[in-house]
């Protein structure tokens, strides 16, 4: 009999291959589509603060935390039920994953905007994430092992128990997590993107936040920008072509 893996070893491992496929994709993308990058070749070398090396040691500790906390959580939650969990129809399954993104956005909000307010919080956590500057694909889960507890982590385990979805529809719905919070940190500007055509909160939108006079503004991610246009967050940006080739954003007043 061949081993048996189970879905919470899965839901737990398949969204960190997820994340470094995509990430290798949208890199091999990034160095052969230029004229959709929202900034130019090097720039990443000449303004952000932290090697690439760090970057990669950073995110891989990250998700060995993260692999840890899902698979408790999904464990201790299945064994709740007295009867083998089956799956959910396609129209339930379609509701929790609009459930598990409005609670991830909601904890991303909140937790996010407080790390920037909090000013010893932003020091101490957050803004390693902020060394990225430039964003890049695989950077989308740098930051300190508290940043990625509360923001990533976290809100991933309460969409899991709020919206009831079951292990194996989980697998699917981090997945799919994964995918988008690397596109919004890709820095690519594809028109034709279907994530980036659906979703306003896409890598442009996201690109405002890093930019220094950006960083009091624009803190959802990685669906809607619900949070920030109710509580008066949200700074309007233009995305336009660059002379050499690419795109750039650039930050409006609230009033243009």
């Amino acid at each position: 009999m061949g081993m048996e893996i189970s879905d919470e070893l899965l839901s737990a491992v398949v969204p960190v291959i997820v994340y470094w496929v995509f990430s290798f994709f949208y890199e091999f993308l990034a160095q052969h589509c230029v004229n959709y990058r929202l900034h130019p070749i090097g720039e990443e070398e000449e303004k952000n603060t932290v090697s690439r090396s760090k970057v990669i040691k950073g995110v891989l500790t990250h998700q060995a935390l993260q692999i840890l906390t899902v698979c408790i959580v999904t464990k201790v939650w299945e064994e709740k039920g007295e009867e083998p969990t089956v799956q959910h129809s396609l129209p339930r399954i379609a509701v929790q994953f609009v459930i598990g993104m409005a609670v991830i956005d909601t904890v991303q909000y909140f937790g996010h905007r407080y790390m920037h307010e909090n000013k010893f919080l932003y020091k101490h956590t957050h803004s390693a994430h902020h060394a990225l500057v430039v964003p890049y694909v695989y950077g989308a889960q740098y930051g300190s092992l508290l940043d990625g507890l509360v923001l990533d982590t976290m809100g991933s385990a309460l969409a899991f128990v709020v919206s009831g979805m079951t292990v194996r529809t989980s697998i699917y719905f981090y997945s799919f997590a994964i995918i988008k919070n690397l596109d919004v940190h890709s820095g690519l500007y594809f028109p034709w993107n279907p994530l980036q055509g659906f979703f306003p909160n896409n890598c442009a939108f996201h690109d405002t936040h890093h930019q220094l006079k950006g960083q009091k503004y624009n803190f959802s991610q990685p669906f809607f920008l619900s949070w920030d246009l109710i509580l008066g967050t949200y700074r309007p940006f233009t995305v336009e072509k660059r002379k050499e080739g690419g795109f750039q954003v650039c930050l409006l007043t609230k009033d243009d």
